[in-house]
């Protein structure tokens, strides 16, 4: 029945205005109207992430469940990780709409939300009740109006932290004005000091992840590398959407606001190669951009990621996707002879350099 329902649903959902469609699929997830079969599993998937147990490699990237409304049934949905936020100290609207666009023709999206949510403390009483297994993490922003940004990201740990297994600080969203500018070396490791120092209040020292954008040069990526190599990071998300608009052919690709999706493939993977290639396995990737296949997820792994996230396939191949993909880099990895997801990471990773 909810397979059926997920093949109807998806029909209507994009006949329906993005970000309504999106509100809506919250929902049905909430309501647990959507497949529930659990992480698909292996021994060549079962993976480890600075410390942490994955079933498999498979993540949810932030972006989707804001709010953490929907905890237990992306669980149970097929992630080996599931990604929640941005959230921000106080809540937010963000942009005003229409800020959400579905750019079909390219399997791509433009958002420019702005870091829209409710704020850390309805989004930690929310945390407080997850479920006791799974792997949930939170995406750490920063309030529009803020004149501590940088104090933000530690201000929202102190709040969320005791209820998720690892935190990201998003210093890349193009949606918030200035916050890119966090990505210099000094002002990074400023940020990172002090959402280290509020890890260290917390009664578990959870993994703390840096998620980058992929319009950086590569002097930028040295910069980055030896931030985080310094800061003691856990691990780096490569990417973030991107504001290119490279061979786009959507009547919407002149919207401004963030590229996911198929297009951004190709530079994200790039610069999670050449990231990679700097760090050589000293600090740990999660890959994310236009992944919609096992073959996709599989050239990640192999470009340096040990795990990977998506979320804008999802807006075209519903939720039922994220098993299908684990099954595909399940087979893909047994074809081609490795024994698991660890043995694979940065095998490929001069294909992309």
């Amino acid at each position: 029945m909810k397979k059926l329902l997920q093949r109807m649903g998806l029909p209507l959902l994009r006949q329906m205005d993005p970000e309504a469609a999106h509100g809506l699929a919250i929902r049905a997830l909430r309501l647990g109207l959507v497949p529930s079969p659990g992480p698909y599993s292996s021994p060549r998937l079962a993976t480890t992430l600075a410390g942490l147990t994955l079933s498999n490699p498979i993540g949810l990237a932030a972006g989707f469940d804001k709010n953490a409304q929907a905890i237990a049934s992306l669980l149970r949905a097929g992630f080996g990780f599931v990604e929640l936020g941005a959230a921000t100290p106080r809540p937010q609207k963000g942009n005003p709409k229409p800020r959400l666009f579905r750019l079909t023709e390219d399997q791509a999206v433009i958002n420019r939300f702005g870091f829209n949510n409710q704020g850390a403390e309805a989004i930690a009483a929310r945390l407080a009740k997850r479920p006791t297994t799974g792997i949930i993490g939170l995406n750490l922003g920063a309030n529009k109006d803020s004149v501590d940004r940088a104090a933000d990201f530690a201000s929202v740990l102190q709040t969320c932290g005791p209820f998720v297994d690892f935190a990201t600080v998003n210093v890349s969203s193009p949606n918030t004005e200035k916050l890119r500018d966090l990505q210099g070396p000094a002002a990074l490791a400023a940020v990172l000091d002090g959402v280290m120092a509020a890890r260290a209040t917390l009664p578990r020292a959870i993994p703390i992840f840096l998620k980058i954008a992929p319009d950086l040069d590569m002097a930028a990526l040295d910069d980055i590398a030896s931030v985080a190599l310094a800061a003691g990071l856990n691990g780096i998300i490569a990417t973030n959407t991107t504001l290119a608009r490279d061979a786009l052919t959507s009547a919407y690709r002149d919207q401004a606001g963030g590229l996911s999706g198929a297009p951004l493939f190709e530079r994200s993977t790039h610069i999670l190669a050449q990231l990679s290639a700097r760090l050589n396995g000293e600090i740990p990737l999660i890959g994310v951009g236009g992944i919609a296949t096992g073959a996709q997820a599989y050239a990640k792994i192999r470009a340096g990621a040990s795990a990977v996230q998506l979320y804008s396939a999802l807006v075209y191949g519903g939720i039922g996707l994220v098993n299908t993909i684990a099954r595909e880099l399940d087979e893909i990895l047994q074809q081609e002879g490795f024994q698991s997801v660890a043995e694979a990471v940065g095998t490929g990773r001069s294909d992309w350099l």
